[in-house]
């Protein structure tokens, strides 16, 4: 692959003189803090912290001073910012109710710990990989570890003097937790799968190690206006929820050329959800790394910096449209101009990857489902020994909170299977337990309102006692608090936290729900019911009654996000129960 960059940082120094944008457009009558219109003058708090220091040098402060002076010496612009860079946030103090989330200032929340985020970037990791990381859970964050919708694995009650050791751990194996979260390319989606999956198009491994060989760590990529998620995938199935990434490199085929990429750009959940826009081009292996950095350049350059409601490439996507994005894709940063080809749709099916399935050399993959992403140190630890003893290649992450053990010759199939059920990762789950997403909530997070992950085990467990049968699949994805970590508007049952008031008039934990939406073939938004919240103790019975409604009301072979979109509101609402009503 080339090794040169297709996009450089701006030039600031004309940028302050008060030059237009590189393609002749005016400036805004309001400035955005666009970089490539001469705005570089920072306009908030976060984009003067990054232009008083680069971010990227924190790594040493913590290494040299902060984990030798303990977390009292971290200067508070580094602890609420920088840090981040590193992958490391500080995590809710405990003792602080959620109705303390949006009233209390930042300091006032933080605990003395952090969690720390180690990107996967949809590597197969080894033996020695996952027993490091499993090591780290048991040794220095009280044996958690939790597999995220992004395939990474996330800690807690981290303490800023041991950071340097586990940074050395994860030397060792070749990974690392730079640039894990931050202003920054956050980590990548890879499919689980690639290389070895029989249907899939082409593998996208070599292009997202040549972008993190090339990019993370490079300051010109380290100062973006927010977060820039990535994923690439040859599969036909889809298995990186293209839709949602802020730049998304999606398998396709050209008459001519043969297997490439697909360009999605724009895609993002949150307060203002936002399906990615497809470009409709083929771009080879080869040319993706530079198409990224294109990419990474546009919304460096061009995107909004005043406020960070808007910092995202979804919102200049959203006003230029994709034309005019592409335009200056190619004639600013590509310079040159992409092939041209419909984009691909996806195929029917799961693209969580559970279960056994063959794998194009003959062996099998075995895709493993803990509960809303919740292991720890021992399973990760327990995985490693399981890819030694049969002789595996290793395993991946996938952006469902789940696991893939990949090379296993078939005599050892049902062996893995029972070894990985021993340490709580089922091959053959419920249902409820395949299609249940959990954010981290308020166990951790300073931004919840609602506890997430136990509500979304207990909810599992209710379930599959109430649906032991349930025929079909219904995905329910908990998130504690707006910002949609759990892309609540894409489940069938979205369940947004916040509180509400109970029958009592108190105020307790409770969720707004979105009901239909889906990715793949039919994406759309759940719908919000008008005025309807639902108690986190009535959860159980909600959902009981809307899935009983489902299953007496549904057509044939009719989905629940189809049924969602057409059912009578009182069904939805879970006021009426026609199983009740039947017997």
């Amino acid at each position: 692959m080339s090794s040169s960059s297709s996009s450089a940082a701006p030039d600031t120094t004309a940028a302050t003189s008060g030059r237009v944008g590189r393609s002749g457009r005016a400036r805004p009558k309001r400035g955005e803090g666009q970089w490539a219109l001469g705005y570089t003058e920072p306009l908030n708090k976060n984009e003067q912290a990054k232009k008083d220091d680069n971010p990227l040098n924190v790594r040493d402060r913590i290494r040299y001073v902060y984990s030798k002076r303990g977390f009292a010496s971290i200067d508070p612009a580094d602890l609420r910012g920088r840090f981040r860079w590193m992958g490391l946030y500080t995590q809710r103090a405990p003792g602080f109710d959620g109705g303390k989330t949006a009233v209390l200032e930042e300091e006032e929340l933080d605990d003395e710990f952090f969690m720390l985020r180690v990107r996967s970037d949809g590597a197969l990791l080894d033996s020695a990989k996952l027993r490091a990381l499993g090591s780290i859970g048991t040794d220095f964050a009280r044996g958690t570890a939790d597999i995220t919708d992004r395939q990474n694995i996330q800690y807690h009650w981290i303490r800023v003097e041991d950071v340097p050791e586990i940074w050395q751990r994860l030397d060792d194996v070749g990974m690392t937790s730079l640039e894990a979260c931050g202003d920054s390319p956050r980590p990548f989606l890879g499919s689980p799968v690639a290389g070895v999956a029989a249907e899939e198009i082409i593998d996208a491994t070599p292009a997202l190690e040549e972008i993190k060989r090339r990019y993370i760590g490079d300051p010109a990529y380290s100062n973006l206006p927010r977060k820039f998620k990535t994923s690439a995938s040859g599969h036909p199935g889809h298995d990186c929820v293209p839709s949602v990434n802020d730049v998304s490199f999606v398998g396709t085929v050209h008459p001519e050329h043969g297997p490439g990429f697909d360009l999605w750009v724009g895609g993002g959940l949150s307060t203002n959800p936002m399906l990615a826009q497809k470009l409709g081009v083929w771009i080879p292996l080869d040319e993706v790394p530079d198409a990224w950095s294109a990419v990474a350049g546009v919304f460096r350059d061009y995107g909004y910096r005043r406020l960070r409601s808007r910092a995202r490439l979804k919102f200049l996507v959203a006003d230029w449209g994709v034309e005019r994005f592409r335009e200056v894709l190619e004639t600013e940063y590509l310079h040159r101009e992409l092939v041209s080809l419909p984009s691909p749709e996806p195929v029917a099916g799961a693209s969580d990857h559970i279960g056994v399935h063959p794998q194009k050399d003959g062996r099998f993959y075995i895709g493993v489902a803990p509960v809303a992403g919740r292991i720890n140190g021992e399973v990760l630890t327990g995985v490693g020994d399981v890819v030694e003893r049969y002789a595996a290649d290793g395993a991946r992450l996938t952006a469902h909170q789940k696991l893939v053990v990949l090379g296993v010759e078939e005599q050892h199939v049902e062996d893995v299977i029972t070894d990985l059920r021993e340490i709580g990762l089922e091959a053959r789950p419920s249902g409820w337990r395949r299609a249940t997403m959990a954010c981290t909530g308020i166990e951790y997070c300073k931004l919840a309102i609602v506890d997430t992950k136990q509500r979304a085990i207990d909810l599992v467990a209710s379930l599959e006692q109430r649906f032991p049968d349930l025929d079909t699949t219904i995905s329910v994805n908990v998130n504690g608090c707006p910002n949609a970590c759990a892309r609540t508007q894409v489940a069938d049952i979205g369940l947004k936290g916040m509180l509400v008031l109970d029958d009592e008039g108190e105020q307790v934990e409770g969720f707004q729900v979105h009901l239909g939406g889906a990715l793949g073939l039919d994406p759309v938004f759940g719908k919000k019911l008008r005025a309807h919240k639902i108690t986190s103790a009535g959860l159980d019975d909600y959902v009981t009654v809307v899935v009983g409604n489902y299953l007496a009301d549904r057509e044939p072979g009719e989905e629940f996000a189809r049924w969602a979109a057409r059912a009578d509101e009182v069904l939805l609402r879970g006021e009426k129960s026609l199983s009740e009503a039947a017997s």
